[in-house]
């Protein structure tokens, strides 16, 4: 018997990277997953693989996520857990972000996981109790430049962890977040594969290696799980210690800037 057997939950951005390979353990260690992606036909596959829901939907519309949870709440009969993960990354100078792109950021990533939380905390009060996991960052502890919006809205993904922690606790429902380093995602391929960071990163990680998504995965299915009943409000670091060396991305923005400026 897996250590989710029965349970029923929502991943938010679990079409590719992180969620979908938090969605995958979660399946095999026996919960029911409901998909919420922005990408609603890559959803709908990695849902197909699971024998799961899903729903095409952008985190950042408040009204659409509590639809989309209240259905997979219906389908499924409840929700015990959520791994609100859906999150999007830039980069530039901070006075030279566009004002949509710096809101763009900041909404995907933090008013994304508010919606979750808003729409995941009715279902588990009337259960009786659940747990909510956040993607918070490395990047919300220690920013690097050139990641102004990722990074505020990172840490303020801690905060409103902590928060819920806070409120929630005395009902019966646990709030925790995982910061991940440098893991192999959608996000982070395309730099990985600019000139020698896959090596540098490597480099700046004691544990050396980049992580893969199921490196979250099993943490997402520990805090979820009753081996950590006696865990919330917390912030658990995954980036094989690379964050005991300095920020995760330090170097990229001139290494980007220089690229543009230089016309490459």
């Amino acid at each position: 018997m897996g250590l989710l057997e029965g349970r029923r939950g929502v991943v938010t951005g679990g079409a590719s990277g992180i969620g979908r390979g938090a969605a995958r353990r979660l399946a095999a260690e026996g919960a029911r997953v409901a998909i919420v992606d922005v990408d609603g036909d890559a959803a709908a596959k990695v849902a197909a693989e699971l024998d799961g829901l899903s729903y095409g939907v952008d985190v950042r519309d408040t009204d659409a996520v509590r639809e989309a949870f209240d259905d997979a709440a219906a389908d499924l009969g409840g929700l015990d857990v959520v791994f609100n993960n859906a999150g999007t990354g830039s980069i530039a100078r901070l006075h030279e972000y566009d004002p949509a792109e710096f809101k763009r950021v900041v909404d995907v990533n933090l008013l994304g996981v508010w919606n979750g939380i808003r729409a995941a905390v009715p279902h588990m009060l009337a259960a009786g109790g659940g747990s909510i996991v956040n993607t918070s960052s490395i990047s919300g502890l220690r920013p690097s430049p050139g990641e102004g919006p990722y990074a505020a809205a990172k840490a303020g993904v801690t905060a409103l962890t902590q928060s819920a922690a806070l409120e929630y606790g005395s009902r019966g429902v646990r709030v925790n977040a995982v910061a991940p380093g440098a893991i192999w995602s959608a996000m982070t391929t395309p730099l990985l594969q600019l000139g020698e960071w896959e090596q540098e990163w490597t480099r700046r990680t004691p544990l050396g290696r980049i992580g893969d998504p199921e490196d979250i995965g099993d943490v997402v299915v520990f805090l979820c799980s009753d081996l950590s009943r006696y865990i919330t409000g917390q912030v658990i670091v995954v980036d094989g210690g690379m964050t005991l060396h300095g920020a995760g991305i330090d170097g990229v923005l001139d290494f980007v800037m220089g690229m543009v400026e230089g016309g490459q």
